[in-house]
């Protein structure tokens, strides 16, 4: 398994790829934040090369998410569109509508819902279950939903998880989300589906919006060998990319960061070792992501 080669700046990579398809949480903000030079990068990619989609694991629509970057200060320039979680994930939940469905998640994640005659109940009547993330982040665990996913895995209940993600870091901490009660409802034997990263529904989807960005300024046709993915999470960007075919620029600073970055920046033996772990491939690595 080829070791991913360290790179200075997107600079070196641009002139090979036509598109990015880039991770948003982890690489251009951390939830308090957004951070100046990765929005850089990727609004000069976007000026010289061609498209940039926003990848994103939330469980809310595109819209929301706009509104939180625009919150946090990242500049439009520095995207072309955004594709999330949510987006393909509504898609599987309008095929299971009305429902009822016991719906977790906080009260922030309902524009996912919006529009899709979906009706809820409690466990006990439900049909299956929606999971956008703990009903609070900032205090639940997995392992506090262990008796109730019991009882559901009993019944049969599927789970429709809109956010795959494990953990993601909100300012200096690591917070569980949707994947992480996914895995959980898993181990104990119920059934999963879900959208976002790593799995194929998201990339159809971004591919597709990449295609629309290119043809909206003259572009040719996406060819996949000049896409680039750009993400923090093993299981999640590099595990999705490898599954697609799609080249992987590993940003180390995120949420693998405390394995991957020494006193020098990039610790590049220590990303090999991650990638060789995990039975998984990057073609480059780099600290934090700038021009």
């Amino acid at each position: 398994m080829t070791a991913p080669k360290p790179i200075a700046g997107l600079s070196d990579l641009a002139p090979a790829y036509d598109v990015l398809l880039c991770d948003v949480w982890g690489v251009i903000h951390n939830g308090r934040e957004s951070f100046a030079e990765p929005c850089a990068a990727l609004a000069r990619f976007r000026a010289e090369r061609g498209p940039v989609i926003l990848i994103s694991n939330s469980p809310r629509p595109a819209g929301p998410v706009i509104d939180q970057l625009d919150g946090l200060g990242v500049p439009r320039e520095a995207w072309s569109q955004i594709v999330t979680s949510g987006d393909a994930t509504r898609l599987l939940l309008a095929e299971r509508a009305p429902g009822p469905a016991w719906k977790i998640g906080p009260d922030r994640d309902d524009a996912l819902y919006e529009g899709l005659a979906l009706q809820f109940a409690d466990l006990e009547a439900a049909r299956f279950i929606s999971v956008t993330g703990p009903y609070d982040d900032e205090h639940d665990e997995p392992a506090d939903y262990r008796d109730r996913f019991c009882a559901a895995v009993e019944r049969d209940l599927e789970m429709i998880c809109a956010n795959p993600d494990i953990v993601v870091q909100r300012g200096e901490r690591l917070i569980y989300c949707g994947g992480a009660l996914a895995q959980l409802y898993e181990s104990l034997g119920g059934r999963v589906t879900m959208a976002g990263k790593p799995y194929p529904a998201i990339y159809e989807l971004s591919l597709a919006r990449a295609a629309e960005a290119r043809n909206a300024t003259g572009g040719g046709p996406v060819d996949p060998r000049r896409v680039l993915c750009i993400g923090d999470g093993l299981p999640t960007d590099v595990r999705g990319a490898n599954a697609r075919g799609l080249d992987v620029l590993f940003v180390a600073s995120g949420i693998h960061g405390a394995e991957t970055i020494g006193p020098e920046g990039l610790n590049a033996p220590a990303v090999a070792d991650l990638l060789h772990q995990a039975g998984l491939t990057a073609n480059y690595a780099i600290a934090d992501l700038v021009w």
